[in-house]
C-alpha cells in the first residue's frame, strides 16, 4: 500500500514538471516574437544551434538549465519567467514590460500561437535615430492610441495620428518611431504565421 501511494506521488510530481516544461516553448517564442528577433540571431547569441532553439520553442526538445540560462541572459529576463506559470484557472495576465530600442512593450496576451497583442509606449525621451527597417514572417495590425506614430513601410514613410490604423505583412521592411516631440502609445496585433485580423462590423 505504501509503495502504491509513493508511486502516485512521484507520478503526480512528474506530471506537474512535464506541464511546466511544456509551457517553456511558447514563452520562448513569445519573447523572441515580441523583440522581433530571428531564430538564427537568438541562437547565435545564446550559443546554440538554430535547430535546437526551434525544437525548444515547439516543445520537441526538453528544456534544461544549460539551455535556458543563456536564453534568459539573451532576453534579459529572470529564469523563473521562462518556467513560471500562473495559477490554473487564473484569468489574469501578469504583464512583464519588455524594453527595446527606447520603447516599452507590454504583452497583452498569453502563449505564442495565433494572434498576439501588445501595447507599445515610446516616451518623449526616447532617441530619434535613423529608421532601421526589419523583416520577419507574419502579419501586423497597428492602432495608434496617443500621439503621432511614424511608420516606415517599404518605400512609404507614413504618419499615423491617434485613431488611425495600419495593416501590413511583416515580410515588408518596416520600422516604428515617434513623430514629433510628444510620446506615442499604440496597440499592435501580430499573427506570427500570417494570421490576419477579422474585423466584424456592426449591423446596419
Amino acid at each position: 500500500m505504501k509503495h502504491s501511494e509513493g508511486s502516485g506521488d512521484i507520478s503526480a510530481e512528474n506530471s506537474d514538471l512535464n506541464a511546466v516544461l511544456h509551457a517553456v516553448g511558447p514563452r520562448l517564442r513569445a519573447l523572441r516574437t515580441a523583440r522581433q528577433r530571428s531564430l538564427a540571431e537568438v541562437a547565435q547569441n545564446a550559443g546554440m544551434s538554430v535547430s535546437t532553439l526551434s525544437r525548444l520553442e515547439s516543445g520537441q526538445r526538453r528544456a534544461t538549465l544549460e539551455l535556458l540560462l543563456p536564453l534568459a541572459r539573451e532576453y534579459g529576463v529572470p529564469l523563473d519567467e521562462l518556467v513560471g506559470a500562473p495559477a490554473t484557472g487564473d484569468p489574469r495576465i501578469h504583464i512583464r514590460p519588455l524594453r527595446r530600442h527606447g520603447q516599452t512593450i507590454l504583452p497583452l496576451s498569453r502563449g505564442a500561437t495565433g494572434v498576439q497583442a501588445f501595447k507599445h509606449i515610446i516616451p518623449a525621451s526616447a532617441p530619434q535615430g535613423d529608421p532601421v527597417p526589419r523583416t520577419h514572417p507574419g502579419h501586423e495590425w497597428v492602432y495608434v492610441l496617443k500621439g503621432s506614430l511614424r511608420l516606415v513601410l517599404g518605400e512609404h514613410d507614413l504618419l499615423l495620428a491617434a485613431g488611425e490604423v495600419a495593416e501590413f505583412a511583416t515580410d515588408i521592411p518596416h520600422w516604428f518611431g515617434r513623430a514629433g516631440t510628444e510620446p506615442v502609445e499604440f496597440l499592435s496585433l501580430f499573427g506570427p504565421q500570417g494570421e490576419r485580423m477579422h474585423v466584424r462590423a456592426s449591423p446596419a
